[in-house]
């Protein structure tokens, strides 16, 4: 699946849950339950890609700072919370973490102290939802991943996540994230 392609989904379950008054992981399982298995692994594979483009320090910082705190697990789910975005605020965060101050459902939230705002963790399990229901069965879209992409050897390659710096320093975070610090710590900006 090119990204075009990816991001035509991604675009088509947002506008979908909109219109429906749904969560975006539902309206994205309903659309990939309509497409062929093929297309489904595809995108999970697509959507492997662009969640582990994320995988870095600075994105990691900025998750912390607008959940005020973040496990592995709540990595996870804030990174398909950014994909959930769409492909103009996912290239933003890839270019720019602290670009997300600007959306304004991080900036509402931490106006009213809410830290779940891009914490997304079902949209990471849209393609096996999508097959359950295709199927019937929650192990199909296991089984149907091993034959699509058997194990290639590179697992244990530890991606370049950039930087690591401590998240609890907060003249840090403000150098580095200057915008989210400010909406989240109440820093002034230090450029």
């Amino acid at each position: 699946m090119d990204i075009d392609r990816f991001w035509h989904l991604v675009e088509s379950a947002r506008s979908s849950a909109a219109a429906d008054g749904v969560p975006f992981d539902e309206a994205l399982v309903g659309l990939l339950a309509g497409l062929p298995r093929q297309e489904i692994l595809a995108y999970a594979e697509r959507f492997g890609e662009v969640h582990g483009a994320l995988y870095r320090w600075d994105v990691w910082a900025a998750a912390y700072l607008i959940g005020g705190g973040c496990s592995d697990d709540s990595f996870m789910a804030f990174r398909a919370g950014v994909i959930s975005l769409g492909r103009e605020w996912y290239e933003r965060a890839v270019a720019a973490p602290d670009s997300l101050a600007e959306h304004p459902a991080v900036a509402e939230a931490a106006r009213d102290g809410h830290d779940e705002v891009l914490f997304h963790e079902e949209v990471n399990y849209a393609a096996g939802a999508a097959f359950e229901r295709l199927t019937g069965s929650r192990d199909a879209f296991h089984e149907a991943w091993a034959e699509y992409r058997p194990a290639d050897g590179e697992a244990g390659t530890a991606p370049d996540m950039g930087e690591d710096f401590d998240f609890d320093d907060d003249g840090e975070m403000q150098k580095r994230l200057p915008r989210l610090a400010r909406l989240y710590l109440g820093a002034a900006d230090r450029a």
